[in-house]
C-alpha cells in the first residue's frame, strides 16, 4: 500500500505543472488588462487633442473671420466718405461755376449799361453849349476840391475852345460857390494846359492840376461814369437784378 518513491515524484511534477500553467494564464490576462487600460488612455488622449485642436481652429478661423469683416467695413466706410468727398466737390464746383457764371452775366449787363450811358454823354459833347455848361460845372467842383489860387485844365485837343470858353464861367461860379458856403472872397486864376492834352479815347470833360501836375483832380467824364456806376452799383443792381 505505501506508494514507492518514484511514484510520489511522478505526482508531484505533475502538479507542479498544473500550478504552473495557472500562474501563467493569471500572469498573460493582467499583461491583457494592463494593454487594454494603455489603449484606451492612448484612445481618449488622442480624442483630446483631436478635440482641443479642432477648438483651437475654429477660435482661430472666427478671428480671422472677424479681421477680414473689420477691414471690409473699414473699406466700405472709406470708398463711402470717398464717394461722399467727391459729391461735395461736384456739389461745390456746380454752385461755383452757377455763381461764377451768374456773375458774369450781371457783369455783362453792366458793361451793356456802361457803355449805353457812355454813348449818350457822346450826344452831349457833340452839343456845343450843353457840353459847355457841363464843363464849367466841373471846372468849378475840380477847383473847390483843391481849393488853390491857381490850377491848370487839361482836356482832350478837339474841346480846346469849349474848354477855353468855359475858364472865365468857372473861375465866377467858383468864387460864387465859395461866397456862399463860406462868406469868404476867394478867386482862382485857371490856365488850359496846351502841352499835355488828355487822349482823345477820352469821352470828354477836363483833369485839373496844381504844384506841377502833383496834385490832380480828375474829372473828365470817364472818371465821373466810373465813379457813378461804383458809388451806385448796389442800387443799379437792385434794379436790373431784382430779388425774387
Amino acid at each position: 500500500w505505501l506508494q514507492s518513491p518514484r511514484l510520489k515524484l511522478l505526482e508531484l511534477l505533475r502538479t507542479s505543472s498544473v500550478l504552473g500553467a495557472a500562474a501563467m494564464a493569471d500572469s498573460t490576462q493582467q499583461v491583457q488588462s494592463m494593454v487594454n487600460f494603455i489603449t484606451s488612455e492612448a484612445k481618449d488622449r488622442a480624442e483630446e487633442i483631436e478635440a482641443k485642436a479642432l477648438e483651437d481652429f475654429n477660435v482661430m478661423k472666427l478671428k480671422e473671420l472677424q479681421l477680414l469683416k473689420a477691414k471690409a467695413r473699414a473699406d466700405i466706410q472709406r470708398k463711402e466718405k470717398q464717394i461722399q468727398t467727391q459729391r461735395a466737390i461736384a456739389r461745390s464746383t456746380a454752385v461755383n461755376r452757377s455763381r461764377l457764371e451768374k456773375i458774369g452775366e450781371r457783369n455783362n449787363k453792366l458793361n451793356d449799361l456802361t457803355g449805353e450811358v457812355s454813348g449818350k454823354l457822346a450826344t452831349v459833347t457833340s452839343n456845343p453849349t450843353e457840353y459847355k455848361k457841363l464843363i464849367v460845372d466841373l471846372i468849378a467842383q475840380g477847383a473847390l476840391a483843391l481849393l488853390e489860387t491857381s490850377l491848370s485844365v487839361q482836356c482832350r485837343q478837339k474841346d480846346k475852345a469849349v474848354v477855353q470858353g468855359a475858364l472865365a464861367e468857372a473861375q465866377t461860379k467858383y468864387a460864387s460857390q465859395i461866397k456862399s458856403q463860406t462868406g469868404q472872397e476867394m478867386q482862382v486864376k485857371l490856365v488850359l494846359d496846351e502841352k499835355n492834352w488828355l487822349p482823345e479815347s477820352k469821352m470828354g470833360g477836363v483833369v485839373l492840376a496844381c504844384h506841377d501836375g502833383k496834385i490832380t483832380v480828375d474829372n473828365t467824364l470817364d472818371a465821373r461814369l466810373h465813379l457813378v456806376m461804383e458809388n451806385d452799383k448796389p442800387a443799379i443792381r437792385a434794379q436790373l437784378f431784382p430779388s425774387k
